[in-house]
């Protein structure tokens, strides 16, 4: 799947949030865990990535099967909406 790069940065803003999992990237992407961690390292600074790395290994929040999620929903209630890597006004 080729990915504009709107897609592309939807999908680093995913792979930041605490409350969404891997499993929600597939879902809307089609991309594998493994298939964002190659994003990532591709798209962000070593350093960024990284960091990254270390805050989302082995994290329960960023995998369905180790921690509570309701269905149908990819992010927190209380969460903001982002677009274009900027935090909107409601």
């Amino acid at each position: 799947m080729d990915l504009t790069q709107t897609h592309i940065d939807r999908v680093i803003e995913m792979a930041w949030e605490d409350r969404t999992p891997f499993e929600a990237i597939k879902f809307q992407f089609d991309l594998k865990e493994q298939e964002v961690i190659t994003l990532m390292r591709k798209e962000l600074k070593p350093s960024s990535f990284r960091l990254w790395r270390k805050r989302v290994q082995g994290r329960a929040t960023k995998h369905i099967k180790k921690r509570t999620f309701d269905k149908g929903r990819f992010k927190c209630s209380r969460q903001k909406t982002i677009t274009h890597n900027s935090i909107s006004k409601r």
